[in-house]
């Protein structure tokens, strides 16, 4: 998988996806990727004009903390049922 750059406006967080979250590991990642970049990519699916997070909220949140625009994720396909 090749990680690709996505706006994070661009990502839909489903509501099973939104459970609380903790801040203490947003602020602990933020910091972690303000001094080393974003080291592990969110997990996306594509959705016609946009993606569906599949993992990595706090990795988000760390990113809009730091006031990012894109986040680096990794496309998965969406699950057959």
């Amino acid at each position: 998988m090749k990680p690709i750059k996505v706006k994070i406006a661009d990502i839909y967080v489903p509501a099973a996806l939104r459970a609380p979250i903790d801040t203490a590991k947003v602020e602990e990642l933020a910091l972690s990727i303000a001094e080393n970049g974003q080291q592990v990519p969110i997990l996306v699916r594509p959705d016609k004009e946009r993606y569906v997070l599949v993992g990595g909220l706090h990795r988000i949140e760390a990113c809009k903390a730091l006031g990012e625009a894109t986040v680096i994720a990794n496309l998965v396909q969406a699950r057959k049922h």
